[in-house]
């Protein structure tokens, strides 16, 4: 999916896992797909192929005698179909990352949001017959690249990073800003679980996503987040327990009018290169509440929110950031953690329940890790 893998990692997994091959499970009613992309990853030293599967059925069984980091897996096979097991593959596999390969991506948003929320990490559409090589090899690598290992079951849970608090939230919430890359919409799914179905404050969004996604999505987030849920457009006020949700070419920026806060739309080019970028709207939320402010940073690549984060912290608003284990790729939340901007370092249901804590006034008495 482009609009989620625009930007370079802050570390791919093989960084941390001594350089060894990235192990691949591909599974795939079709003979011949299995077989291509085998080929072409056998070809990589990059990647090792562990095993094949050709229904869910069988993916599931080879998890019994194979450990692996990314599985391949295709949608539309007999049985059982790719999206209704994908979450017992996590399950059963102890974590792998997933990465959807499949003819069904190409029908639209629907099918591609579908596979993120339930945990996919990326999705690819695949070629039709006699289009596998060339550009689409070079594509596929770099995603599982990108993607990389998947946790070690013993590995800590977080760095000793996530136990240094810059400080502790506990003024009032005017606001809350998140945002997110790949792995997002899972985390999204998972924080909004864990926290309140109405509360008082605006939730402004900057997932990246393309353009044409972001109706799907805010109709997504309406039914993930329980509270209502739209595509910000230029001049929208800011409402207690709506989600405005940046749209797929422009930054979400904000402005008081008289006693309102309002959306400006910015198309600006942002440092990271991200369109829509975190970081306008962090830094938005900074002028217009400062310690009022708290803003999320969830799973994603590079180090979009980096600059913003800086300054709502330095106006005295909060900032929390994802764990690494719950992460599908710990490059955003990691860069802010490793930058001591961070009050938190948890998990999204963590999240959840700690910013729980703190609308009931109890920030530091809730056993939210």
């Amino acid at each position: 999916m482009n609009g989620l893998l625009l930007q370079p990692s802050l570390r791919f997994g093989g960084d941390r896992m001594g350089g060894r091959p990235i192990r691949v499970m591909i599974v795939d009613d079709s003979l011949v797909a299995r077989t291509v992309l085998g080929r072409m990853l056998s070809e990589r030293a990059a990647f090792e192929v562990v095993a094949q599967a050709a229904t869910a059925d069988q993916a599931l069984a080879e998890l019994g005698r194979h450990r692996v980091d990314i599985i391949l897996l295709d949608v539309e096979m007999p049985g059982t179909d790719g999206l209704t097991a994908l979450p017992l593959l996590i399950e059963r596999s102890h974590g792998a990352r997933v990465l959807i390969v499949s003819s069904a991506c190409e029908d639209g948003a629907a099918a591609t949001l579908r596979a993120l929320a339930l945990g996919a990490a990326d999705t690819l559409p695949k070629p039709g017959a006699g289009h596998f090589a060339g550009r689409f090899a070079e594509i596929l690598a770099d995603r599982l690249l990108r993607i990389g290992h998947a946790p070690q079951p013993h590995a800590p849970a977080a760095p000793a990073m996530s136990h240094q608090r810059s400080r502790i939230g506990t003024a009032r919430m005017d606001c809350i800003a998140i945002g997110a890359s790949t792995g997002g919409i899972h985390a999204l799914s998972a924080f909004f679980a864990a926290f309140p179905a109405s509360c008082d404050v605006p939730i402004l969004v900057t997932q990246h996503l393309p353009a044409v996604f972001m109706p799907y999505f805010a109709a997504q987030m309406q039914e993930i987040a329980r509270r209502p849920a739209r595509v910000a457009t230029d001049g929208a006020p800011l409402v207690a327990n709506e989600l405005l949700i940046a749209p797929g070419d422009a930054h979400i920026s904000l402005r008081r009018l008289g006693g309102t806060v309002r959306v400006r739309l910015d198309r600006t080019p942002a440092a990271s290169g991200c369109l829509p970028s975190v970081d306008p709207m962090f830094a938005a939320v900074a002028e217009i509440f400062g310690a009022g402010g708290v803003g999320l940073v969830l799973s994603g690549m590079g180090r979009d929110g980096a600059l913003g984060a800086e300054a709502l912290v330095a106006a005295g608003g909060e900032l929390i950031a994802q764990d690494a284990a719950s992460s599908v790729v710990w490059g955003m939340p990691g860069v802010v953690a490793g930058a001591g901007l961070a009050s938190e370092v948890l998990p999204p249901a963590g999240i959840g329940h700690y910013l729980a804590s703190r609308i009931a006034g109890r920030a530091g008495t809730m056993p939210w890790r």
